[in-house]
């Protein structure tokens, strides 16, 4: 339910922008792109962007709407991984315990699963990087939960960096790194309810 929950959370919103871009012909044709966006954004969406010079994904009314959908599908995606990377890190951080009190049955496991989080872990984190930018960058004052998500971001991807650099340099510096990614991973996920 929570999934369920969650992935709806949030996307009316999307399709709200574009029924209302649809009703006003002005907005859309003078602004086609946010004023504001992620690098990795710009870097592909952006009006000279990689997707704009390749002609892939033409600056166009009609191009933008078909972008907004695919970034409502990319999200979406995003956030489901996201529940399944977490549901992986909550089982690693338990099996890397019993390999700490000495139970080394486990370290294969330990080892497959790690792998399978990392590569879910960045699977979702590219989905969200390299989505097509929303059709305008509401700018809100003080916290909110999408403010506090990409601040969480950022401590998680570091800590999830720190967990792949020390796995076989320092066990405790590694221990340390997984339970600041699987903490802010976590409170990252509760955090757009704010919202």
């Amino acid at each position: 339910m929570l999934i369920i929950a969650q992935t709806s959370f949030g996307q009316d919103d999307l399709f709200g922008l574009i029924d209302a871009t649809d009703s006003s012909e002005n907005r859309l044709s003078d602004d086609l792109l946010p004023e504001r966006m992620l690098f990795t954004q710009k870097i592909l969406w952006g009006e000279k962007g990689l997707m704009r010079k390749t002609g892939i994904s033409p600056l166009s009314r009609e191009q933008r709407v078909k972008e907004l959908k695919w970034r409502k599908s990319m999200l979406t995606a995003h956030q489901a991984i996201g529940y399944i990377t977490l549901a992986g890190m909550i089982t690693q951080g338990v099996i890397g315990g019993k390999l700490y009190n000495g139970n080394y049955d486990l370290k294969a496991t330990h080892e497959a699963l790690g792998n399978f989080v990392t590569a879910s872990y960045f699977t979702g984190a590219a989905l969200s990087l390299f989505s097509p930018p929303p059709l305008i960058s509401a700018r809100k004052e003080g916290i909110s939960g999408a403010r506090a998500h990409k601040w969480l971001a950022t401590v998680h991807l570091s800590a999830m960096i720190a967990t792949q650099y020390y796995k076989n340099r320092d066990k405790s510096l590694h221990r340390a790194a997984a339970y600041t990614a699987v903490g802010a991973f976590a409170t990252a996920t509760l955090v757009l309810r704010l919202d």
